[in-house]
């Protein structure tokens, strides 16, 4: 297998103090990229820092609330000042204001899309236009998740967001594909604050907690692991040997990786002249429509008791 090395190469991880921020920030380290460590809260953003550091790594801390274009250029800055350069941004900053449509407020949806979509774009361009003018490429990670993806009850604005995180990443990449720069989505599966709560991981995961380990019903059938299990997946694309990877929406967690389809048209059927409603009706239940796509994120399969 080829080594995986990113020595010289500098990363901006945002939501880098904890969970699978802090796992992507500690395996860019781990493989001799210097880190920048991003979090809106300031003594969390340290404590990564230093705890990378402590593991031989080489890091720095940037506490800022992702969103603006102030604060993309912040970090963006402190990369520069610090180690020279910029190589690798991973956007992985991100909240939950989780309610029924009915039910979410103008500013459950704005602060949720805010922090994730225009996030994830204003720190994207400010990687973009540094990494341009330095002229040797670069790596754009963008975290989306099976939300965004498939759709999930209640999250309105986070699976938009992250619905349109995976189309950035696409766009991106034909935009930046002369400046050799890629632009890949991953959508990670972990036993995170964001997802411990569901009912059907929730004893599994505080048995995960207290040492034991998770069945391969979820680490292999669901993907679902630890964060840790996630982080492989942002060095390899930083990496060399993923130089001509770019424009697709990768998945990972527990011990499966996988590759979601891009949406394409599978299904169609023709009318001389074009469609009427009538025509529509006449035909959709035994052509077209004959087999519906599902919404939503499937249930996890247990095992029987």
């Amino acid at each position: 297998m080829p080594s995986i090395d990113l020595t010289g190469k500098v990363a901006v991880v945002t939501g880098g103090g904890r969970g699978l921020g802090l796992a992507y920030a500690r395996a860019l380290a781990a493989h001799g990229a210097s880190v920048v460590v991003n979090d809106i809260d300031g003594a969390v953003a340290e404590a990564a820092a230093k705890s990378l550091t402590e593991a031989g790594g080489t890091a720095v801390a940037e506490p800022a609330a992702v969103g603006t274009a102030q604060a993309a250029d912040r970090l963006v800055a402190r990369a520069v000042e610090t180690f020279g350069r910029l190589d690798v941004l991973v956007t992985n900053a991100g909240i939950l204001r989780d309610k029924v449509l009915w039910k979410m407020t103008d500013d459950d949806f704005d602060a949720v899309v805010t922090t994730h979509l225009r996030g994830t774009f204003t720190c994207a361009r400010a990687a973009a236009v540094r990494m341009r003018e330095q002229g040797e490429g670069g790596t754009l990670v963008l975290v989306g998740s099976p939300a965004g993806q498939r759709g999930n009850f209640g999250q309105t604005n986070y699976a938009a967001a992250k619905a349109g995180i995976v189309a950035m990443a696409r766009t991106w990449s034909l935009e930046l594909a002369r400046a050799g720069i890629t632009v890949n989505a991953i959508v990670p599966v972990a036993a995170t604050a964001m997802t411990e709560t569901i009912p059907a991981f929730a004893p599994y995961v505080g048995a995960m907690r207290n040492g034991e380990p998770l069945p391969d019903f979820l680490r292999k059938g669901e993907g679902f692991g630890t964060p840790e299990d996630c982080a492989a997946l942002v060095p390899f694309l930083a990496s060399d040997a993923a130089r001509g990877i770019t424009g697709q929406a990768i998945g990972i967690g527990g011990d499966k990786v996988t590759l979601w389809s891009h949406p394409r048209e599978i299904r169609a059927a023709y009318a001389d002249g074009g469609w009427t409603a009538e025509a529509l009706a006449g035909v959709w239940h035994t052509s077209v429509g004959a087999e519906p796509e599902t919404a939503g994120i499937p249930a996890p399969k247990l095992p029987e008791a």
